[in-house]
């Protein structure tokens, strides 16, 4: 009943946001620039993100010019730049880490050009809205997720290690600061040994791997949980595992349910992910785009997150709890096609419901 209620709170979110999307009757003059962040910590900005926010923008009307910095601080800054030359009246960023972002929200600034931040916080910026999920809300479920996988296989006393993501990511410090809030108790209560704790530069999934075999090493093998902040950085540790015959004997988190994710999932080889409804995201996007565009305030923003320097007005939407018993929700829901997710495993997706 949780669940269905997690779900129908997502639903909800989405019915509101896609109202307000179809209610736009002034006509918004200019264009919106939105910058990605990269294409390698995770297949979600290309697969889902780009093509929702293009959608979107499409729907209502609205020119909208989409790139992506591809990991470079500077291409980041060089796009902004670009699109402010352009006449870009808005810019949606998620952003690289908080200070080269706030250069960019500075700039625009004083070209009298909007900003919102989307998915990442960028602290102590001036970004007019912020739209994401509530992160450490994810990091909860990770850290339930690990624990429930380790209860199912009776164990007690475990040892596990931290793969937290990039340090430059406010997401990355909520995430920890979630799953952390789970299992520090049983940690300091001596029933799991925390053998590594270590973050993952920039969300690179090959530095990710190299950290997780020497974290493998420090634990001398014997390991019984990975508590990695998202499938790009868990897979990253699976491939290890499989190279010393572990995989699917050790609990792994994830986050971003991608086609990759999912299968691993239902495989085994991951204990645990996190659905995050990203078409409700990138339409809550653009609504409060489409209304910095036409100077209104938008009613979709009904949260608030301090950044450090101001209470920026958010949209927060409802992470969702992954295991091999509702990957078929993901499945549902229309983020995943079920021939992706099933190619070759169709034996699993049966199993399992799909």
């Amino acid at each position: 009943m949780k669940k269905n209620k997690v779900l129908l709170s997502v639903v909800a979110v989405f019915s509101l946001i896609a109202i307000a999307l179809t209610g736009c009757s002034k006509k918004a003059e200019g264009f919106v620039g939105v910058i990605l962040p990269d294409a390698a910590s995770s297949a979600r900005w290309e697969t889902a993100d780009r093509g929702f926010l293009q959608a979107a923008f499409d729907n209502a009307g609205v020119k909208v010019d989409i790139q992506n910095a591809n990991g470079d601080k500077a291409a980041f800054a060089t796009i902004a730049d670009q699109m402010l030359s352009a006449g870009a009246k808005v810019l949606i960023m998620v952003n690289l880490d908080s200070d080269s972002a706030k250069a960019v929200q500075d700039k625009a600034a004083k070209q009298g050009v909007k900003t919102i931040d989307y998915d990442r916080l960028t602290l102590n910026g001036s970004a007019s809205y912020y739209v994401s999920f509530d992160n450490e809300a994810v990091g909860k479920l990770q850290g339930e997720g690990i624990k429930g996988c380790l209860d199912a296989a009776g164990k007690t006393k475990a040892s596990i290690v931290y793969l937290n993501g990039s340090p430059t990511d406010n997401n990355a410090t909520l995430f920890k600061k979630g799953y952390d809030s789970v299992l520090r108790p049983l940690i300091d209560a001596g029933n799991y040994t925390l053998v590594d704790d270590q973050s993952v530069p920039d969300w690179d999934n090959a530095k990710g791997g190299q950290i997780f075999e020497q974290q493998l090493a420090k634990a001398k093998g014997k390991l019984d949980a990975v508590v990695s902040a998202n499938e790009g950085l868990g897979l990253a540790a699976v491939a290890v595992l499989k190279k010393n015959k572990l995989n699917g004997k050790v609990c792994v988190s994830g986050q971003d349910a991608t086609v990759d994710g999912l299968r691993a999932i239902l495989t085994g080889d991951l204990s645990n992910t996190v659905y995050k409804a990203i078409k409700a995201e990138a339409e809550g996007a653009a609504t409060l785009a489409i209304a910095l565009l036409k100077g209104e305030d938008a009613s979709t923003a009904t949260g608030s997150v301090n950044n450090g320097s101001i209470d920026v007005p958010s949209v927060l939407l409802v992470p969702v709890a992954i295991t091999k018993a509702n990957v078929k929700d993901v499945i549902a829901d229309g983020f995943q096609k079920k021939e992706d997710v099933c190619k070759g495993i169709e034996d699993l997706c049966t199993a399992n419901g799909i």
